[in-house]
């Protein structure tokens, strides 16, 4: 393993590259990455970055928002085969659909959804901003996708009415997060704080200390004056945590796993950078209307 990690890093430097990694991936992934991160944050990193080639260790919809905020540059992913079931849960055709049947109320998607989708959106949030960006929005109904539970989080947070597209979206690492299993750890851990991802149900929110992003969950564990954690979400964001505060300690959900996440490994990261594989394609149009729509929801952020 130490030879492969060894022969990305050359290869990386050689060819002027840059790695970016989400927080669910592999622990080896993490190590060789230039910036880990959730997926808008190393999607907006990657634009102050000067260097052309930027291999992205996320699901197809954040490499995709790379290549939609970084046009110039050639975007890779290790392999095709890392996607992301909850934003194959609201494609544009269904979108369009829902367009149709509430004319006038505004649509705010998840940045968990793919480009040709977004490219409908009237605004484009992360699990961070959503709830902010909701609540500035003029107007008491929503249309939100494609997570469900978010959704629920948002409509919680911002007393207003937010109608999920689908019904039924949900990351299904968070959905089957049980109460059950988190209130197990939290017997067995008294002394410990609870954060939650709001992907998670209902039931199982209510049971955390704080709810918030994997950046959120992050930076609020470096800033708190707890020494231990349970960590709601999936797994991979425990690796980092526990790397970067060695001095607490971290309870992972060990069911929480990402599969699609996890397959991207060093192999076929290796094999991505040497070969330039495979390469993100967004067409021109549909990339500078969700460049466009980004750009309306930071300034909705800026008022």
């Amino acid at each position: 393993m130490s030879d492969v990690k060894d022969r990305i890093i050359e290869l990386k430097e050689k060819k002027g590259a840059v790695i970016l990694a989400h927080n669910y991936q592999l622990p080896e992934i993490q190590d060789v990455a230039d910036f880990i991160g959730d997926s808008l944050e190393l999607s907006v990193k990657s634009e102050k970055i000067e260097k052309d080639l930027i291999v992205f260790c996320g699901v197809d919809f954040m490499a995709e928002q790379a290549k939609v905020l970084n046009p110039g540059k050639k975007v890779l992913i290790p392999t095709k085969a890392a996607l992301c079931p909850m934003a194959a849960l609201l494609p544009r055709w269904l979108l369009e659909r829902y367009r149709e049947q509430y004319p006038g109320v505004p649509v705010v998607l998840y940045v968990n959804t793919h480009a040709d989708a977004k490219a409908l959106a009237d605004y484009i949030v992360t699990s961070a901003n959503a709830a902010d960006v909701v609540s500035r929005i003029d107007s008491d109904r929503i249309l939100f996708g494609p997570d469900a539970n978010l959704a629920d989080y948002v409509a919680e947070k911002t007393g207003k009415e937010v109608i999920p597209i689908p019904p039924s979206g949900h990351c299904a690492v968070h959905q089957t997060i049980a109460p059950i299993e988190v209130q197990e750890l939290i017997e067995a851990h008294p002394d410990a704080e609870v954060m939650a991802h709001p992907e998670c149900t209902r039931e199982t929110r209510k049971l955390a200390h704080y709810v918030g992003s994997t950046s959120q969950m992050l930076r609020h564990a470096k800033e708190s004056g707890s020494k231990k954690f349970i960590v709601v979400t999936e797994k991979g964001l425990v690796y980092r945590m526990q790397k970067e505060m060695p001095d607490k300690t971290f309870i992972p959900i060990e069911t929480a796993i990402c599969t699609n996440m996890k397959k991207i490994n060093l192999d076929n990261l290796l094999r991505s950078l040497q070969e330039e594989i495979y390469e993100v394609e967004i067409g021109p149009d549909i990339a500078e209307r969700v460049r466009q729509t980004l750009i309306k929801t930071r300034k909705l952020l800026e008022k």
